[in-house]
């Protein structure tokens, strides 16, 4: 019987890196997605699929039911072998899936460019998780790691609040629907994160004594989620850029790549790549256009 799994992709607005120690991260799950599809198949193997939003291959293979629950890892093939650990650690967690079974044959489809940074990889866990009928999170843990922020985007369809509780993931619906909503565009830096070595790049940088940078977080995603202004929510993200700047120890990206911006920028995420958030009174394409910058996604073009 042929099943179909669907998980959103994910932008941070506050609260990155430091969610990881405990503060509260703003986080809106986007249009953009992921499809799992699994269908009957064969030989004790799994072949799988793997399609880019413009309908290309970009990941083609079949390993079989030994190599997942051995865990046999091969040289060179990365995509490969980061699959076979997420499908190990999905085995563990129930055994049973690939008993009763000839063999799977699974399909995933994009709904974004994967270069992008939404959640190629959190959409993936999510949707293994839900056709293993495991716990995402704790897949997540056992694979890549992480706050866990992007699986609870893959699994809601509006904004979040989202902190962690003695490692426990905490999640809270919340309402954000901005006036302003026009003036705000995501911009794509067409420099993909890894979100490992960025969370690496944290811990090696961030003070030791996060107490008082977690409070001011928690105050500014407040300040943030109730700004009833674009005047307000400007001003409690740029407070924001300067805090992480500060415990970074890097440039923002306005100060980095866009000085002469009139109006905010706000890194997402993994700081120097991926997306950005242009906050503008005017529409502000022109000016990332004429500097290289092609992908410009509108507000409402971009989350649910």
């Amino acid at each position: 019987m042929k099943k179909e799994f669907y998980s959103n992709g994910k932008l941070f607005i506050t609260g990155e890196y430091l969610v990881l120690d405990g503060a509260n991260a703003f986080a809106l799950p986007t249009k953009f997605g992921q499809n799992l599809i699994v269908e009957k198949g064969n030989n004790q193997e799994i072949k799988w699929t793997s399609y880019d939003v413009d309908g290309h291959i970009w990941f083609e293979d079949t390993f079989s039911f030994a190599d997942i629950s051995n865990k046999i890892i091969t040289e060179n093939t990365s995509v490969r072998n980061t699959l076979i650990e997420i499908l190990h650690e999905g085995y563990l967690l129930n055994p049973d899936f690939m008993n009763p079974s000839e063999g799977f044959k699974i399909t995933t489809e994009l709904t974004f460019p994967r270069n992008w940074g939404l959640g190629t990889s959190s959409t993936l866990i999510n949707n293994i998780a839900q056709w293993l009928n495991i716990d995402a999170f704790v897949l997540l843990n056992n694979s890549f790691g992480g706050s866990g922020y992007d699986i609870a985007c893959a699994q809601n369809d509006g904004p979040i609040l989202y902190h962690l509780d003695k490692g426990k993931p905490i999640v809270e619906k919340v309402s954000f629907e901005p006036e302003f909503s026009e003036n705000l565009y995501f911009v794509y830096l067409d420099k993909k994160q890894n979100s490992k070595a960025a969370i690496a790049s944290y811990h090696n940088n961030k003070n030791k004594d996060l107490a008082d940078a977690i409070i001011k977080n928690n105050k500014i995603t407040q300040a943030a989620l109730k700004a009833k202004t674009l005047h307000k929510f400007a001003l409690a993200l740029e407070e924001h850029e300067a805090k992480m700047s500060n415990i970074l120890e890097m440039k923002t990206i306005k100060e980095s790549l866009f000085p002469d911006f009139n109006g905010i920028i706000k890194s997402l995420g993994a700081w120097g790549g991926d997306f950005v958030l242009a906050i503008a009174k005017e529409n502000p394409e022109d000016y990332f256009r004429e500097r290289g910058f092609k992908t410009i996604v509108s507000y409402k073009d971009m989350i649910l």
